[in-house]
């Protein structure tokens, strides 16, 4: 199964358009979003072409196809008008006899660590900024934000093969790789 892996669209319907452009392209099974999908939050600007409403139309079209877990923007609101999931605090999913625990990133994170062992992957959003770090205790990986990147990182997502994954810029872009073994 492929995954395209996203974050942080924060209510960008230009962004979210081109996100979903590189989901078909992909020809990914999945989307896993890691939250902050309709707003903005108040420490960020407007991201461009926001419109949270065009975001709910685009993203409830492909309902089956998505696997959310909740940002520190999504509210029981947000919940009310997408009919997908987005109030689970985490995931878990499993490769290569690994977890890949699945999160936004503002409650677990490197300096909140979840429950994992070396080898587990902590995957998550928030920060706006791509990451691999590995850890003695865990693996690291953020997708960075799709609409509103920091630190200078392009605007960007991942996909996951089950034993790669990638880092791309929104047109497709290799700039990362990291594969796992068992």
């Amino acid at each position: 199964m492929k995954w395209l892996i996203a974050s942080d669209i924060h209510g960008s319907a230009y962004y979210c358009e081109k996100l979903i452009e590189a989901y078909k392209r992909e020809q990914a099974d999945k989307l896993l979003l890691l939250g902050d999908i309709l707003y903005h939050g108040p420490r960020n600007d407007l991201p461009e072409g926001y419109a949270p409403k065009k975001v709910i139309e685009m993203l409830n079209a492909m309902k089956n196809e998505i696997l959310c877990v909740r940002g520190n923007c999504e509210a029981e609101v947000d919940q009310m008008v997408l009919n997908f999931p987005v109030l689970a605090d985490y995931a878990i999913l499993e490769a290569g006899g690994h977890m890949i625990f699945v999160t936004h990133g503002h409650v677990h994170n490197n300096s909140n660590l979840p429950p994992v062992k070396p080898g587990d992957i902590l995957l998550h959003g928030h920060t706006h900024v791509p990451v691999c770090e590995e850890y003695d205790t865990h693996i690291y990986m953020n997708p960075g934000s799709v609409s509103i990147p920091k630190e200078n990182s392009p605007h960007s997502y991942m996909t996951f093969d089950g034993e790669c994954f990638e880092w791309k810029t929104l047109d497709g872009e290799v700039y990362k790789e990291y594969t796992i073994y068992e």
